[in-house]
């Protein structure tokens, strides 16, 4: 059913409940599975803050340790994707890259309250994949 599955992390409990998920199907499934973590500099607005090599590195790190983590947790063998851009977007490109059968990623993020996120809204309005949210 599921030959390549793509899980976008945050580091959020919702993305971590995707994470699980996302592995329990490509277990399933004997399926290749992809993590992605995207540095969103634009969050910052266009402050020398949001360019700031200190700062970006320091979101790199950060995504790293988090692809890093799935790769560990996972039962399969897991190929990470350290993007920079727009989460929505890179989320996008990178599961037309690959041929994304499937996008796992978690309802809402970090910074959202108890509504589906900006980022889960927008993959599923705006990726032509399917797209399961935890």
């Amino acid at each position: 059913m599921y030959d390549t599955i793509l899980v976008a992390t945050d580091g959020s409990e919702p993305a971590n409940r995707a994470t699980d998920r996302a592995i329990d199907l490509a277990s399933t499934f004997d399926a290749d599975l992809h993590a992605i973590y995207s540095v969103d500099t634009r969050r910052y607005g266009s402050s020398v803050m949001g360019e700031s090599s200190d700062v970006v590195a320091d979101l790199e790190t950060r995504g790293d340790e988090l692809l890093s983590d799935i790769a560990t947790r996972a039962s399969v063998d897991v190929t990470e994707a350290l993007r920079r851009g727009r989460p929505h977007e890179e989320i996008g490109s990178y599961a037309d890259e690959i041929d994304a059968d499937l996008i796992v990623l978690g309802n809402r993020g970090l910074g959202s309250g108890g509504e589906i996120g900006s980022t889960a809204e927008r993959v599923v309005r705006y990726v032509d994949r399917p797209v399961m949210t935890a």
